[in-house]
């Protein structure tokens, strides 16, 4: 059953993220004919909001398919992360194929990640690095989903931190794309911190867990 789950989500991350793509492949055919480049060309407030919009829609859909996948808070948890991960992968996999786009496979490249609350920038490898933690993670709390699990609060707090410290590496150079202008410098250190903080911290309350019996939540 967890494998026959497990495909259908990475069905489900592969769609959305093509949809995704979709939509970007023909913003940047009006925005950008001549192919998508910093400065970032203004958008029209109301077709801001419609994308803003559009991005929450993306999230509520991802958690909502994930809540309904699963059974207890670790597979649906991992739901989210594996189809958010699938998503973002697909997303640049697709613009690679449609549009050719990063040429040369140039993973400097920087792209607009997100616009919630504030426009998110980064080099693309930064994301996609993240992607993949979040499918390999994502993938790895599916298929341990009856390990019984007792995070502290303190674990909880700290996983936030990383999480936001790597938040606020793509936050960096917001103003950058707000005014128009090229970015000029991602915070690569404090990113890596925010990774391997999450990811040392992830993988030592999982230890600590190992050998445990199932519990019912």
């Amino acid at each position: 059953m967890k494998s026959k789950a497990y495909a259908a989500l990475w069905i489900v991350g592969l769609t959305i993220g093509w949809f995704e793509a979709s939509i970007v492949i023909y913003l940047r055919a009006l925005f950008y004919p001549g192919g998508f480049a910093f400065p970032m060309v203004e958008m029209p407030m109301p077709l801001l909001g419609i994308e803003v919009a559009r991005e929450a829609c993306s999230l509520i859909l991802l958690a909502a398919i994930a809540y309904l996948a699963g059974t207890r808070r670790a597979d649906r948890w991992g739901a989210f992360l594996l189809l958010f991960g699938i998503w973002d992968l697909t997303y640049y996999a697709a613009l690679k194929l449609v549009l050719g786009w990063p040429a040369g496979f140039d993973v400097g490249t920087w792209d607009v990640l997100f616009l919630i609350p504030l426009p998110w920038a980064a080099p693309m490898w930064a994301p996609s690095l993240v992607a993949a933690e979040f499918v390999a993670i994502g993938s790895y709390l599916v298929f341990t989903r009856d390990r019984a699990r007792a995070y502290r609060a303190i674990d909880v707090a700290i996983l936030v931190l990383a999480a936001l410290i790597i938040v606020g590496s793509f936050l960096a150079e917001w103003r950058a794309v707000a005014e128009a202008r090229v970015p000029e410098h991602f915070p690569a250190g404090v990113f890596a911190f925010g990774v391997v903080l999450g990811t040392g911290w992830l993988i030592a309350i999982e230890r600590a867990t190992r050998g445990t019996p199932p519990r019912q939540e």
